[in-house]
Order: structure tokens, then sequence, then C-alpha cells
């Protein structure tokens, strides 16, 4: 008989499989080991020995060349790894607008590892979206509508700072990184950048409300050098002109 412990146990990979096995029975009635494993991209070999200790956990029921199935602990298991996936999926695909196919890797990543408090967080966003009568149109939807998500949307007029092409600057406008003085801090509002350059500057730690020390720039103008979390790093001054910045109040 399958104890919390035994659950408490569980590796990514075998949450996988319990999951794997889950969905097959739930949509075919059955689940074999062939379609285990082509379900999980594998080979026929590999899948025994997951289901050896799957059923040393007490959490299938496995002989081999026999049906898979799931014991009451397991099919628990299976449904909290499942109900995860299924709502991390949804708030990647309808609150963040992740393509289906990359929200549904990421949700097999994080299902594993996100607490109990945050899914319960999770949960209460949706309920909140669901039940305030004005919660998904003030808030998801200025969100989706806004030009830092969508490339083609129009200015909303609010004086936020976010650059539109031939919008005009507002009194309260962010300065580029670049423009900063040597000392002068700054921290993060947004980048303007895309594609590998975005994601160059996201892996520098280059995140909102991160806190930036700019401290020198090449005498050729190109690159600069900046201090953030504790580390020096240059950039090429076409990158920093597409980190937008608020200055930090001295």
């Amino acid at each position: 008989m399958a104890t919390e412990a035994a659950t408490n146990d569980l590796t990514a990979a075998l949450e996988d499989y319990i999951e794997t096995i889950y969905e097959l029975v739930r949509d075919r009635g059955v689940a074999r080991v062939k379609d285990i494993a082509k379900a999980r991209g594998v080979k026929a070999g590999s899948v025994s020995p997951a289901l050896k200790r799957l059923s040393d956990l007490g959490l299938v029921r496995y002989e081999r060349r026999e049906f898979v199935t799931l014991s009451p602990a397991g099919e628990a298991a299976a449904r909290k790894v499942h109900g995860r996936h299924e709502l991390l999926t949804r708030f990647l695909t309808e609150v963040l607008r992740v393509s289906p196919s990359v929200a549904a890797a990421d949700a097999c990543v994080i299902e594993h590892d996100i607490s109990d408090e945050t899914m319960d967080r999770l949960v209460r966003l949706f309920e909140f979206l669901r039940a305030c009568p004005q919660g998904t149109q003030s808030v998801l939807g200025r969100f989706h509508d806004c030009p830092l998500v969508r490339e083609d949307a129009p200015t909303c007029g609010h004086a936020c700072g976010i650059r539109v092409p031939g919008a005009r600057r507002t009194k309260d406008e962010m300065c580029a990184l670049s423009d900063l003085l040597p000392g002068e801090r700054a921290r993060v509002a947004r980048i303007d950048a895309d594609g590998a350059v975005r994601q160059r500057l996201l892996d520098m730690g280059i995140l909102p409300d991160t806190v930036i020390e700019f401290q020198r720039t090449a005498p050729a103008g190109d690159p600069v050098w900046i201090r953030v979390q504790g580390y020096q790093l240059s950039m090429r001054r076409g990158e920093a002109d597409t980190v937008h910045v608020r200055r930090e109040a001295e």
C-alpha cells in the first residue's frame, strides 16, 4: 500500500510516467508498455525499470507482458500532476499568451517543482478572473492589448512611458540605459529588443525592477560597462539603447 512518503519519493521522471499512464488509461482504457514508451518518446526497454520502481512504491500494478494500471494512491498522485500541468498550460497560454507547444513543454518542467502555495495562488487567480465582472477586461484585457505585448497594438494614451512609434514623448518618459552617466543607478523598466538580443539581455539578469549601475563607456563609445546583481558586465551600446530604465532617486 503506497504511503505519502512513497509519493514524496517520486522523481520528476517517475511523475511523468504516472501522468502518461493516467492519460492512456483515461483515453484508451488501457496502458501498455509499448504505448507508454511511444508517448514518452523512449525505448520500451527503458520503461520497465521505471514501472518496477513505481510498483515498489505501490503506485502501479505491473506484471511483464500485462497491462499497467494505477493503484488508488498512484491515481491520486497522477491526478495531482496532471491537474498542475493543465492549469499551468492554461496560465501560460491564456494569461501570458505563450504558444501552445511551448506552453505544454514548459508546463511539463514546472509542474514537478511548483509549491502547493503557488499552485493555490494560480487557482485563486483564475477564480478571480472568472468571478470578478471586471477582472478579465481590467487586468488581462489591458495586458493583452498593451504595446509591450502586441507589436501591432496602438498607443493607449496613458503616460506609462511606453514608447510607441509615432507617439509623442511624455514628461515622465524613461531613458535608455546608455543615457546614464557613470555612477548613476537605475531600475530596469523594459527591454525593447527582440529575438536573440532580448534573450541575451534576459540571460544577463537584466529583468524588470533590477537595479543597474552604469559604470563607464569605452573611449570609442562601444561597449559600455554596467554592474548588475553584484557583477560587472559589458554590453554593446546598441543593446544598452534598448534597455529602458528609471533613474533611482538619490
